[in-house]
């Protein structure tokens, strides 16, 4: 079964369509003890990276995410919550984030073309992962966001995306996983990226 984290900042209805497309068990929470439950969590994010993280305390998910992460679940985070994974964002000052993966959230500055990065660009597949299995280096996904990650370690990095500069579009250490782009608006590659988590096995 795998959870869908409710915390009202996610795009949960497009996400949770696209699981049952491919015919995943899928179930929306709202509270973190149902995350006991869960075999794997998908951890979605639109908006800005601070409230998102406060709506996450709030809800009391940081804590049961960070172990059941740490104790072995899968975990897939989509887009903000890919960023929510990191030590920290500097997105309208300084906030903390999960810190399940050591880097930092960063402002696209002058050297994006246009800011917010909206559209669709290009995965250029770093290392052989499961996450990306079959997916051809320099397929095409859909983008929105304004500040990228920085990851500290470069093994972390499965796929890059140029947009003025190389950054981690998708990272993953272990069963922990994050992708930057919204799988669930990039028609196959999308699907494929997310029919590989829901197929992935520790």
């Amino acid at each position: 079964m795998i959870a869908i984290v409710d915390y009202g900042a996610g795009n949960l209805r497009s996400v949770r369509n696209a699981l049952q497309h491919l015919g995943a068990q899928v179930v929306t929470i709202s509270r973190p003890e149902q995350l006991q439950e869960a075999d794997k969590i998908i951890l979605p994010g639109v908006g800005a990276f601070g409230a998102g993280m406060a709506a996450l305390r709030e809800g009391g998910f940081v804590e049961p995410i960070q172990t059941l992460a740490r104790t072995g679940i899968p975990l897939l985070g989509i887009c903000l919550g890919m960023q929510y994974l990191f030590e920290s964002s500097e997105e309208m000052g300084q906030h903390q984030g999960l810190g399940l993966l050591k880097g930092h959230v960063r402002y696209f500055g002058e050297q994006a073309p246009l800011i917010p990065h909206i559209g669709w660009n290009q995965l250029h597949v770093q290392q052989e992962h499961p996450l990306l299995k079959g997916v051809e280096s320099g397929s095409y996904a859909y983008f929105v966001h304004s500040y990228y990650v920085q990851a500290a370690n470069e093994s972390d990095i499965l796929a890059t995306t140029d947009y003025g500069i190389d950054y981690a579009s998708v990272v993953g250490q272990g069963n922990i996983f994050g992708i930057q782009c919204h799988p669930e608006k990039s028609q196959a590659v999308g699907l494929h990226i997310l029919r590989n988590f829901v197929e992935w096995e520790p």
